[in-house]
């Protein structure tokens, strides 16, 4: 098991919950004493301030070997926009193991409304953000399909699916990983839901993953009030 942090990009959408850079670096710091495996240090294009405070904490805290050979990845999430996907490698590319999280909607009400896009839009415009940041040199890439909760889940075996495969066909690149976000359902349906996804998503892409030493990240986050899940 490997542990994922987001508390310094998601972790900041609880209401008062805004960090200053330097709260963000020492958190980050504090992160990476306690053994954490990969640190989400933010969103790098969401503002100037976001980018520096990544590439600092990447400068820093994603070069500081511990003892035992330890340094945290760390991460920069980037929707699946080109421009974006450039700042958050940018951002992180100076750790000495850099990461970027992409992600797009997959449910029909965010496709549809949102995204406006068809089904095969976003596999297509997820595929291409993977291709994109292979081509910028970046090595370990995470994808996760936005309000997945709400998503047809042969739909969400479909995305996930091809952007395995373009991963697993360039050398030393991970492959995606499944962000799975809890609507605000009575309890029960979370668990099931969880159960069933957990359950059938190995014997769908699990193939995929396991000749090429891959991973499938899942990461349940977020119930009904933000500050309920931190």
């Amino acid at each position: 098991m490997r542990i994922f942090d987001t508390t310094l990009r998601d972790g900041e959408q609880s209401p008062g919950a805004t960090l200053t850079s330097k709260e963000k670096l020492d958190i980050a710091r504090q992160l990476s004493k306690l053994g954490v495996d990969i640190i989400e240090a933010g969103f790098p294009v969401a503002s100037p301030d976001d980018f520096e405070a990544v590439r600092n904490i990447a400068r820093v805290v994603g070069n500081e070997v511990h003892a035992d050979g330890y340094v945290p990845v760390i991460c920069g999430l980037s929707r699946t926009k080109l421009a974006d996907l450039d700042c958050a490698w940018e951002a992180v590319k100076e750790a000495k193991l850099p990461r970027v999280h992409t992600f797009i909607a997959t449910s029909e009400i965010h496709m549809k409304h949102k995204l406006r896009m068809t089904r095969e839009q976003v596999i297509e415009n997820a595929v291409t953000a993977v291709k994109h940041l292979r081509s910028l040199g970046c090595n370990d890439i995470e994808f996760s399909p936005e309000d997945a909760g709400r998503s047809d889940l042969e739909f969400l075996y479909q995305i996930l699916g091809e952007v395995i495969k373009v991963c697993a066909a360039h050398a030393g690149a991970a492959a995606s990983g499944a962000c799975f976000r809890i609507q605000p359902w009575a309890p029960t349906q979370s668990r099931q839901t969880c159960t069933c996804m957990l359950t059938l998503l190995p014997t769908r892409v699990g193939p995929l993953l396991a000749p090429r030493g891959s991973n499938l990240l899942w990461v349940c986050l977020q119930s009904e009030h933000h500050a309920c899940a931190r």
